[in-house]
C-alpha cells in the first residue's frame, strides 16, 4: 500500500544527500570546539535550541562541550511560534509548545541553536522570546547549514556548512530524535 504525502510535499523529490550521520557528528564537533574557544569556555555558556530540530542540535553540542570542558553546561528549548512574523501563513490555529529555558539567561552567552538559517526570520522571532525571558550579555547563532537568501541582516556566529540553493530548493535535516534518522538532504520542487 502506498503512503500518501500531503499535497505540499507531493511535488518535492530528493536531489542530493549532503550530510550523512558521521558527517553531522563531525561537524557538531567541529562547532562544539568554536563555541568553547570564542566563548572562553564555558563559565557563563547556555545553549538554547529553537523548536523543532534545533533542541536536539543543543542537547548533543551541550554534551560534547560538556564532555570536552568536564562542566556541564545548560541547555532550553525555545518555542517561537507566536514571535513569528508569518504566524497567519500558519494555519488558524498554530500549535505552540511550551519554552523551557530551565536556567536564568541574564548575564550569560547564550548560543540559539537551530537546524537551517534561510531568511533571518526564525532567528528574529526566537531573539524576540528569548528577551522575554531575560537579557543574555551576548546572543549568538549558531546553525548547522546556512542556505543563504537572507531577507533580514542576520549572520550565524557558527555554521556547520554553507550550501548554496535556488529559490526551488528546499533543505531537509532529519535528526534521529525527532526523524529516526541523521542526515541533511537537498529536496527540489518539480516545475
Amino acid at each position: 500500500m502506498a503512503s500518501k504525502l500531503p499535497a505540499r510535499l507531493s511535488n518535492i523529490h530528493e536531489k542530493a544527500q549532503l550530510m550523512s550521520s558521521s558527517e553531522i557528528e563531525r561537524t557538531l564537533v567541529r562547532l562544539a570546539h568554536e563555541i568553547i574557544e570564542r566563548n572562553d569556555g564555558v563559565a557563563d555558556l547556555g545553549l538554547v535550541g529553537i523548536r523543532r530540530r534545533g533542541v536536539p542540535l543543543a542537547q548533543r553540542l551541550a554534551l560534547m562541550i560538556g564532555r570536552i570542558e568536564k562542566i556541564p553546561v545548560p541547555v532550553g528549548t525555545l518555542d517561537i511560534t507566536l514571535y513569528r512574523d508569518d504566524l497567519s501563513t500558519l494555519g488558524p490555529k498554530p500549535v505552540v509548545q511550551k519554552t523551557e529555558i530551565g536556567f536564568p539567561i541574564t548575564g550569560k552567552n547564550i548560543v540559539l541553536v537551530d537546524d537551517v538559517l534561510y531568511t533571518g526570520r526564525t532567528a528574529r522571532a526566537a531573539m524576540d522570546a528569548l528577551f522575554r525571558e531575560g537579557r543574555p550579555s551576548k546572543v549568538q547563532l549558531c546553525a548547522l547549514i546556512d542556505r543563504g537568501h537572507r531577507e533580514l541582516p542576520i549572520e550565524a556566529s557558527f555554521v556547520g556548512r554553507k550550501v548554496q540553493t535556488t529559490s526551488k530548493e528546499i533543505i531537509e535535516v532529519k535528526l534521529r530524535e525527532v526523524d529516526d534518522a541523521d542526515k541533511v538532504l537537498l529536496m527540489e520542487r518539480n516545475g
